[in-house]
């Protein structure tokens, strides 16, 4: 070591990573956040699922126990079984013909309105046209309307219409979705390449090969978003149905659950809130179990861009 080179490590100040006791701080607040975090999600995860666990709690008991023991956990006699077997057969199988006419509004209502919302947000994503501007902000206007502002007027046109008290009336309003056709239109912008489109014509493909064969590919993760939203909105639509339908034949699964549940408030009528309860148990299994199929769409469209070849 020169004379230079040692005077110089003398005369050396300690750097910041000397510094004592700054490392456990920093760990010390880390941990701090992290227990506070798992905190608030511990307490938001049983928010959300108490009343689902409530559901499944009374949904095992008789009519006379849902008054007479604790909300909240078991008691009396486990009629779960039962309670299934009385919703499927009350009334000459009344509930099975909701949840048909539940599932045909949701396939071709909720299945119609991702397919338009997807050709209608992939052409205004990727073609260029007059008016466009226009036509985005009816969008943005028609997505911040709520849909029970529209319901009268749609009720009082399909009424001239004499389509009233039938499936189209249920059907045809559910077949619009000014949100999907926003969020494809913002998801396509972005997940479609022009450049891979522009191959794909070069090569000879035309614009409905290099739609469904291509785009649609790529638009998966968007697609199956938007198509959960749509079909969670018509499962659960309760306003639309009860103001176009007066025939409880054509009810969906909301409409036909609150018909049961007024008949304890009618003269002459019959409380079974025992079967509103196990009714509205088997009304929410369909829903869960499409959310835990399509949601390998969205992991799978996550990890797509991540892995190069």
């Amino acid at each position: 070591m020169t004379a230079a080179t040692a005077s110089r490590a003398a005369g050396a100040k300690p750097g910041r990573p000397g510094r004592p006791g700054r490392k456990p701080r920093l760990a010390a607040r880390r941990a701090r956040h992290s227990v506070i975090l798992n905190a608030l999600m511990t307490i938001m995860l049983c928010y959300a699922l108490l009343p689902l666990f409530w559901l499944v709690v009374n949904s095992a008991k008789t009519q006379r126990a849902l008054f007479t023991t604790f909300g909240l956990w078991f008691g009396g006699k486990f009629a779960l079984w039962s309670n299934i077997h009385q919703v499927l057969t009350y009334d000459n199988g009344i509930f099975v013909r909701w949840l048909a006419n539940t599932v045909v509004y949701v396939v071709v209502g909720a299945g119609g309105a991702t397919f338009l919302a997807t050709l209608a947000g992939y052409g205004m994503a990727k073609y260029d046209f007059p008016g466009k501007r226009a036509v985005f902000a009816v969008v943005l206007g028609a997505v911040a309307i709520p849909g029970t502002a529209l319901a009268v007027p749609t009720f009082l046109l399909f009424s001239r219409l004499h389509l009233t008290n039938t499936p189209w009336s249920v059907i045809l309003p559910s077949l619009v979705s000014p949100l999907g056709l926003y969020l494809i239109w913002v998801y396509a912008a972005a997940a479609v390449p022009t450049e891979l489109l522009e191959a794909a014509r070069i090569d000879g493909a035309g614009e409905f090969r290099t739609f469904f064969v291509i785009s649609m590919r790529l638009l998966t993760p968007g697609v199956v978003t938007v198509l959960l939203f749509t079909v969670v909105a018509t499962w659960n639509n309760y306003f639309l149905p009860l103001i176009m339908l007066s025939n409880p034949h054509w009810y969906p699964l909301t409409v036909g659950l609150n018909d049961w549940n007024a008949q304890s408030s009618t003269a002459g009528g019959q409380a079974i809130y025992n079967l509103v309860i196990t009714g509205s148990l088997l009304t929410v299994i369909p829903i869960m179990i499409a959310f835990l199929v399509m949601q390998r769409y969205w992991r799978s469209g996550l990890a797509a861009g991540s892995v190069k070849q």
